[in-house]
């Protein structure tokens, strides 16, 4: 089985922290906080669709100019996602420019900013037709923890104590679609687009009657048609869908312990922050950051199947491995 996703962290343990998120069967991709983003290609930037941002502490959002000088002139509808305060200092961003040529552009950038609350979410545009002027903003009610939702995957956040509000993530895939390939062979199919508009239709719990066009293989302008009900049941498997968490810049206190826990719950794979050991337990304490122990530890209550610790203090520059290691036996109960 192939995964959806294939995350992976932005720079090293030491480094600013962030996590890219390729979909692997799409040319698009998730970024979780963008601090120094160098590290990207180009391409890899302009995949980015979705833009989720912890808090905006300088080294979780000083790429954001980055990403916003690459995308200029693009037509491009970027979306991002931030804590309490975001909307103003996302404007305050757009505000320390001059955008009296950007007419010029043949094709506008267009962002959309979601600023999540307790209990609440408000959205605003910052559109590049309009020298990206904001918009009025819109305020909406929030009842769980989705913050972003599509037909295959939905995206969770909690709010996190850090002396500020900070947000942690997590991406749940709803299942996973496995195309056979034996059988497609032995239907004489070939892969192309029309498997994401099949699986589309998975997703979207669609009438198990609605017919399904497949190319011909042998000519380009025959077509075979199938019901969705009978094309799932010949080449595709469902299996449980995949999951992974982001978490950065938290104290450990009971409230965000149970958070943590709860929106990591059984993912195949946790991103979570390790600044320092347990032997500076009160330096943790005064800065609101976690030691790799409390990192480890929180892993395992969540029962999540790998952890990967980064966003370690500078004080350990050299002697990361212990920090590592620290954080794996708590994982593993040592």
């Amino acid at each position: 089985m192939r995964p959806s996703f294939f995350p992976r962290l932005v720079n090293g343990p030491f480094k600013d922290p962030g996590l890219f998120a390729p979909l692997t069967f799409h040319k698009r991709a998730l970024l979780f906080d963008i601090g120094d983003v160098r590290s990207l290609s180009p391409g890899d930037l302009l995949k980015t669709s979705h833009v989720f941002i912890s808090h905006t502490h300088m080294d979780h959002f000083v790429g954001f100019d980055h990403l916003l000088r690459l995308l200029l002139g693009r037509p491009v509808n970027l979306h991002l996602f931030g804590p309490s305060g975001f909307l103003d200092n996302l404007g305050g961003k757009f505000r320390a420019y001059t955008w009296n040529l950007v007419h010029n552009y043949r094709e506008a950038l267009r962002l959309t900013a979601t600023e999540i609350r307790s209990g609440q979410r408000i959205s605003q545009v910052f559109d590049g037709r309009k020298g990206f002027a904001p918009s009025r903003r819109h305020a909406e009610d929030r009842h769980d923890a989705i913050i972003h939702e599509e037909a295959a995957f939905c995206v969770e956040a909690e709010i996190l104590d850090h002396r500020i509000d900070c947000l942690a993530f997590a991406v749940q895939e709803r299942f996973h679609v496995n195309i056979l390939k034996t059988q497609l062979m032995d239907l004489k199919l070939n892969v192309g687009p029309w498997v994401n508009r099949f699986k589309e239709l998975l997703y979207r719990k669609a009438d198990p009657a609605t017919v399904i066009e497949v190319p011909a293989p042998d000519s380009a302008n025959e077509v075979r048609t199938f019901s969705l009900g009978t094309l799932a049941e010949k080449i595709a498997r469902i299996t449980p869908g995949q999951k992974f968490a982001y978490v950065t810049d938290a104290a450990y206190n009971e409230t965000n312990r149970k958070k943590i826990v709860s929106l990591a719950r059984d993912a195949d794979q946790l991103f979570i922050e390790a600044a320092f050991l347990e032997e500076d337990l009160e330096a943790a304490k005064e800065k609101y950051h976690l030691t790799a122990r409390q990192a480890g530890t929180l892993a395992r209550e969540a029962g999540v199947r790998a952890v990967t610790v980064f966003h370690h203090s500078p004080r350990y520059f050299g002697r990361g491995h212990l920090l590592a290691e620290e954080a794996l036996k708590a994982f593993e109960g040592i």
